[in-house]
């Protein structure tokens, strides 16, 4: 083979090789494209934290959608501000690390009710209605922005905007009827009222997420599970204002049917309300519940249930739990008790939204039993002690306590002697002394391995004091005084 001949053999070779490599390149786009990511910047969004990127997001989100589903992708160290936006089916909402997706501070742009018609409780933010496979993922942040919604920040809280029916703040997420949604890894900051509400929703995992609400910001409820069955969360590190976890059943909601089938498991939690909460709102029925392996810190009350509606509450486990609490302010329902079961008939009044508390046409409502409730291998520090209560006997019954040990520690300077029945008719406030067990009208309750450690504490009378109650059981208590 003579030079020329090589030469040209070689010329095309690398031709043919160029040619491969550009065509490799275009295949690798197909593929990717093949996967289904779908990058906000690429439908414009700009991710400066100034321009408002939520067009851009949502064509991203429902072209992802129509295309049968995938990945839209928040690009690594953008902020992208964003006013509502709508969730679809088979979406992965993916933000990348150090990625913001950072909600619109203006208070107009948010006019869609997180409740329907009654709009005295907040707007909605990022929200999904009649979805199926939705996820959330990512090492980024959704941030809700709560500052900016705010009044003036006062020493334990920020001072609420007046509102007569409008409430402009928005909620960070509702999910309303949606199946098969999983959320894990992202952290959710700062939201201006609720932060993740479950509506209705089926088969849906919470896991490794940090839920970081600014401490003063009222109604900054972390995870509140709503008329929802099948639910699973576990891993989690929830800050809040208001309750961290919630199991309500909303009457605005009432067509969802019961709460049931929750499991939460090796979770931390603070609040300056109640960590763990079953309530207020309950007009059906909350069953089949259990809370094991979870911590809470630094919080005003650390496991309620506070059921002031109709409903029932049954069949409800908490094991194998750290409980720390301690006083705030009045602002904040709870008065330091680390488990509290009561059911009083909601109060009457000035409240925005009292129209939607009762059922239609009733002025005042009722409340429902309940029971079958177990704290197991609880070990507890409080300024207060536990409190049972009910307003007509045996409406609250079949509780038992079995090695729960309780550390009554002076840890602020708020006065003591005080059990916290809002929101209820009648006397909010139940002026006592300090026990380990306070309860009244309840109905077979029993208590094993119960110890309390008073330490000299302001107030403390005695391990317990059953004031109208019937069919007690309890080992004996011991304590340290």
């Amino acid at each position: 083979m003579n030079k020329s001949v090589s030469l040209t053999l070689l010329f095309f070779l690398c031709l043919f090789r160029c040619e491969w490599i550009s065509a490799s390149e275009e295949v690798s786009s197909v593929v990717a494209g093949e996967y289904g990511e779908f990058v906000v910047t690429d439908f414009g969004a700009v991710g400066d934290g100034v321009t408002d990127d939520a067009r851009a997001i949502q064509q991203a989100i429902d072209a992802c959608s129509a295309a049968g589903g995938g990945i839209v992708v928040f690009p690594a160290g953008k902020a992208f501000l964003a006013g509502p936006l709508h969730m679809r089916s088979n979406v992965n909402l993916h933000l990348r690390t150090n990625s913001v997706l950072l909600a619109n501070p203006n208070e107009s742009i948010y006019n869609e009710s997180a409740f329907g018609a009654n709009e005295g409780e907040g707007m909605m933010w990022l929200s999904g209605k009649d979805i199926r496979n939705f996820t959330i993922s990512g090492t980024g942040r959704i941030d809700g922005n709560a500052v900016a919604f705010m009044g003036a920040e006062l020493d334990d809280s920020f001072e609420l905007k007046p509102v007569t029916t409008f409430d402009p703040r928005p909620h960070v997420l509702t999910l309303i009827n949606a199946r098969n949604v999983r959320i894990s890894d992202v952290t959710i900051a700062n939201s201006a009222y609720w932060t993740v509400h479950l509506v209705g929703c089926y088969d849906v995992a919470i896991s490794n997420i940090s839920l970081l609400n600014n401490l003063k910001v009222r109604n900054g409820d972390g995870i509140d599970i709503d008329h929802s069955r099948k639910v699973r969360i576990s891993n989690c590190f929830i800050e809040s204002g208001d309750d961290c976890i919630c199991l309500k059943n909303r009457r605005e909601f009432e067509e969802y049917g019961p709460c049931e089938d929750v499991v939460v498991t090796n979770c931390i939690m603070t609040s300056r309300s109640c960590a763990v909460k079953i309530g207020s709102e309950n007009m059906d029925r909350i069953a089949r519940v259990l809370f094991d392996n979870c911590i809470v810190t630094e919080s005003n009350r650390g496991i309620g249930i506070q059921n002031r509606d109709e409903g029932t509450v049954e069949d409800v486990t908490f094991s194998n739990m750290i409980v720390d609490c301690k006083l705030f302010s009045d602002v904040w329902w709870g008065k330091s008790e680390p488990i509290y079961v009561t059911s009083y008939p909601r109060a009457r009044g000035n409240h925005k939204d009292a129209g939607w508390r009762f059922p239609k046409g009733a002025t005042k409502g009722a409340c429902g039993e309940v029971r079958n409730i177990r704290f197991i291998n609880i070990a507890s520090t409080s300024e207060n002690g536990i409190f049972i209560g009910c307003d007509t006997p045996g409406k609250v019954s079949d509780i038992l306590l079995s090695n729960v040990d309780l550390t009554l520690k002076k840890q602020t300077a708020f006065k003591g002697g005080v059990y916290d029945r809002r929101p209820c008719e009648g006397e909010g406030f139940v002026k006592s002394d300090v026990f380990g067990i306070f309860a009244e009208n309840a109905s077979g309750v029993t208590v094993r391995d119960f110890q309390v450690t008073a330490n000299d504490f302001p107030g403390y009378a005695a391990p317990t004091n059953f004031v109208n109650c019937t069919d007690i059981r309890v080992s004996p208590a011991d304590h340290v005084w």
